[in-house]
């Protein structure tokens, strides 16, 4: 069995789960140490057990938390090479393992592909995890969807991915007019519609479960981004997708 638990998604904090045949890693550890520990606990799994953390980017909310956590356990990390070298101030004194982005390596029973992602970042990416004949993707700030995104993304049996905010709410919002340029540009996020309308075409046959992550707090809905996705999916055809919206305060778990 492969379980997925996204420890927090948000603004405030990334940090997802991912476990099989007794291994266990992170993908970002964007919350605090505390926290992580705290919900890797809520769900079952030992914080001295994690083998690892793999990085998307060096934003704050995806690094928050890795110096403490890594640090203390001897935990390596693993990140692009422009993504260590950018999250260097943040990350301190940890173990640290680079990869080509765009290459293939192995950690325990995971088969891991990172892919490029396009976002306001040094070398940002994505995943695709293998694992127990379950391939997860995960996907999380991007501005837009490549056709190497998609094509990596096609086949897999769970997708974690963004729907970050609701186009009217973020241009209707508090937020100064650059700010909101930059979330909405090609290099920022993705909204509710775009998120639901590229994953009309993603999932396929294999796909049993979509997690709907990073959600803006301010500026989406979580009850609005799970109808938009749902019903997009739905008259495309995808009626067995189980769709799931990640939380920030909480866990959200799903089992394989």
């Amino acid at each position: 069995m492969v379980e997925v638990a996204v420890l927090g998604s948000g603004s405030k904090g990334n940090s997802t789960l991912v476990r099989c045949s007794g291994a266990a890693l992170l993908i970002d550890a964007g919350l605090s140490a505390r926290q992580i520990v705290r919900r890797l606990r809520e769900v079952g799994q030992d914080p001295d057990g994690v083998g690892a953390i793999l990085l998307t980017h060096e934003h704050g909310d995806h690094v928050g938390g890795v110096r403490v956590f890594a640090s203390r356990r001897g935990v390596p990390v693993f990140g692009s090479e422009g993504t260590l070298r950018a999250a260097a101030p943040a990350l301190g004194p940890v173990d640290r393992c680079s990869f080509r982005t765009g290459a293939a390596f192995r950690i325990g029973p995971f088969g891991i592909r990172a892919f490029p992602l396009p976002h306001d970042a040094e070398d940002p990416v994505g995943f695709v995890l293998e694992a127990d004949g379950v391939r997860i993707g995960y996907a999380t700030d991007l501005g837009h969807v490549t056709h190497l995104v998609a094509e990596r993304l096609t086949g897999c049996d769970l997708l974690v991915f963004e729907a970050n905010h609701d186009r009217q709410m973020l241009l209707e919002g508090s937020y100064p007019w650059e700010v909101k340029q930059r979330v909405a540009s090609r290099l920022g996020h993705l909204s509710n519609d775009h998120a639901a309308s590229e994953l009309s075409r993603i999932v396929g046959e294999k796909t049993r479960h979509v997690v709907v992550a990073h959600l803006s707090e301010k500026n989406n809905d979580p009850g609005l981004a799970r109808a938009v996705v749902e019903g997009t999916l739905r008259e495309a055809g995808h009626r067995n997708v189980a769709v799931h919206v990640a939380r920030q305060d909480r866990p959200s778990v799903v089992r394989l």
